[in-house]
């Protein structure tokens, strides 16, 4: 796939449930997964998982009665797409600006940066 799309929120979540089963599911399995934490109707989870299969980040196989859906696009392979189009727009591609932007706000701590800090040596060398 050429060009990742950014998603929305509610069909991210679609895709991190598919992701996180690391197989096809069924439209009833990711239900299951979201009872309780959303009180989307069935139709709303079967339109998302109808544009996620436009958009081409999955693709349907009916089994049975069932449709199952797979993902097209690996999770670690959307995630580098958004991290970097996030750390370009919000940024201006500048790491030390988002880092700066986190421990202020009190979002990782000092010892999140001493982390970073031996991912960076380790990477650098």
């Amino acid at each position: 796939m050429e060009s990742i799309k950014r998603l929305p929120d509610s069909e991210l979540e679609i895709m991190m449930i598919i992701w996180e089963a690391g197989q096809a599911v069924s439209s009833a399995y990711i239900m299951e997964k979201l009872a309780g934490e959303k009180s989307w109707a069935n139709t709303t989870v079967l339109n998302f998982l109808s544009r996620l299969v436009d958009r081409g980040f999955l693709e349907t196989s009916k089994q049975g009665r069932f449709n199952y859906y797979k993902a097209l696009v690996g999770e670690t392979e959307y995630l580098q797409k958004e991290s970097k189009s996030f750390l370009e727009r919000m940024h201006r591609s500048s790491l030390k600006s988002l880092v700066a932007s986190l421990y202020d706000g009190d979002a990782i701590s000092k010892a999140d940066l001493e982390e970073l800090k031996k991912y960076v040596d380790e990477v650098a060398k």
